[in-house]
Order: structure tokens, then sequence, then C-alpha cells
């Protein structure tokens, strides 16, 4: 009995490390369909968030090319395209951006990592200002709580970048009253307003100041799922089973469409849990 003990526990183990291997190395496509009464031409995003420096083939090209083939309109960016280490390569992260904004608009909002660089210049050197000025040079302006409009589709796009201390680990500070009409000004009513928001815990928030459409990140599908529960286990912060972990998340007419992200950081590894390229029609 111990022997058939013994090796259903070893089977167990192998197929466990056959997992993150194979999730740790991959990702698969998601959609979410938009239909409102504002949009006024039919259009389709790619959402990255959380590559982290990433490689999926060389030069990323598998990456590239299942992008290239969903033909989207534009790119729209929630965060953490590189990982705040001192002294670490940014370059997989800008070889991506440079290919793609070659193609398509590409409408960036900054993670905690690109915030963290320019916060801390003591621990990252000049990081944060050779990133920015590489992203110039391929013609990419990251949207610092700032926004876009595209009125041939009807749509406005925000990017915001909230205080790092709503980045706290354990338990999430609460967010002050208007902060966000204060930090972004008033969300239009008249087009279909897009928020790139990288945190996904303060998505009441995002909803109650205007967004119709939250794309957010952050939370790399809680590192572990939980199989046939589909929870993840835990979040950047420490947080066990987080509400926002992946998915698609509701709250009144808002729609927060939650990226479990394309790369790792910290704990690098997933299971039961592929990375993700989101795509997104409008309509």
């Amino acid at each position: 009995m111990a022997d058939i003990l013994f090796a259903g526990a070893g089977i167990a183990v192998l197929v466990l490390l056959w997992v993150m291997l194979y999730d740790s190395n991959r990702f698969v496509i998601r959609k979410y369909a938009v239909e409102d009464e504002r949009i006024r031409k039919q259009c389709r995003a790619v959402v990255l968030s959380d590559l982290h420096n990433k490689r999926y083939g060389r030069e990323n090209e598998r990456l590239l090319e299942a992008i290239r083939e969903q033909k989207p309109d534009f790119v729209l960016i929630a965060g953490d395209m590189i990982t705040a280490a001192p002294g670490a390569s940014m370059e997989p992260a800008l070889k991506l951006l440079g290919e793609l904004a070659k193609e398509y608009p590409v409408y960036y909002a900054n993670g905690n990592h690109e915030h963290r660089m320019k916060l801390y210049p003591k621990a990252y050197g000049d990081m944060a200002e050779r990133y920015c000025s590489a992203l110039k040079e391929i013609g990419i302006e990251p949207m610092v709580n700032a926004h876009t409009l595209l009125p041939e589709y009807g749509i406005a796009v925000y990017g915001a970048q909230i205080h790092e201390k709503y980045y706290k680990r354990f338990t999430p500070a609460d967010m002050e009253q208007n902060y966000l009409g204060r930090t972004l000004g008033q969300a239009p009513a008249e087009v279909y307003t897009v928020l790139l928001a990288h945190n996904p815990d303060y998505f009441p928030q995002y909803a109650a100041w205007g967004a119709d459409l939250v794309l957010s990140g952050h939370i790399h599908g809680g590192v572990a799922r939980v199989p046939f529960w589909g929870k993840g286990v835990i979040a950047p912060t420490w947080r066990l089973f987080p509400e926002y972990d992946g998915g698609i998340f509701r709250e009144g007419k808002a729609v927060m469409v939650l990226s479990r992200g394309l790369g790792m950081h910290t704990i690098p590894l997933r299971v039961f849990n592929p990375a993700e390229l989101w795509v997104v029609e409008f309509s």
C-alpha cells in the first residue's frame, strides 16, 4: 500500500511539474465583445498586460504573430511591460513595442513597475529615463493620467496611474473620495470610455467614476489556479484568493476585463494558469 501511495505521489509531482513548465511558456487568446450605441464604427483592439520582459520565441515572434492574426485596429496596454529591477534589461519589451508601433496605434498606461522606476531613482538609476526615451523614439507616449479621443470610433481611452499607496500589500488602502475625478477629470458621457487601470482592486471606484470598460492586469491570475474551483491563489500584494483574479467582472453598467497577464516576476511560474492575450471587439 505504501509503495502505491509513494508511486501515486511521484506521478502527481511529475504532472504538476509538467503543468508548471507548460503553463509558464504558453499563452491563450481570450475574446470579449462590446456593443454600445455610442460606438460609431466597428473596431478591434488587442490588450497586453504584465509582459515583464517575457519572450515567446527568440524575438517574441509567437506573440507578434498571434497579434497580427487578430488584425487589430489598435493596441491597448494595461501596464508592467517591463520589470523594475536594478540593471535589468528592457530590450524584450522595447523590441516588441517597437514592432507594434510600426503597425498599429499603441495606447499605453503605466503599471506599478513603470511607476516605481520613476519614484525611486536611487534604487533604479536612470532606468525610467532610458525607458521613456526609448518609448518616445519608437513613437509611444504613455498616458499618465491622460486620455485620447478616437472620434472615428466614438471611443475615449484613458490611462490611469494611481498613487503608490494604492498598491499597498495585504490590505488595500481606501481610495479617497473623488480621487479619480481629480486625477483624470470627468469621464465623458457622450463617448464610450475605456479606462486602462493596472490595479483591478479599485474596480468599483473606476465604475463610479464613469468607465464603461476597464482593462486591468497586475494579479497574474493568482499565479496558480485551483482546478475545478478556478480561483487564483495569491495576488502580488500577498493576499490569498483575491476577489479580482482574472476574467470578466461587472459593476453596475461597467465591465472589467482583467487579464492574467503575459509574463511573470517574483514568483516565476504559472500553474493551471496560462498567460493571456485579450482581444476586444467594439461595435
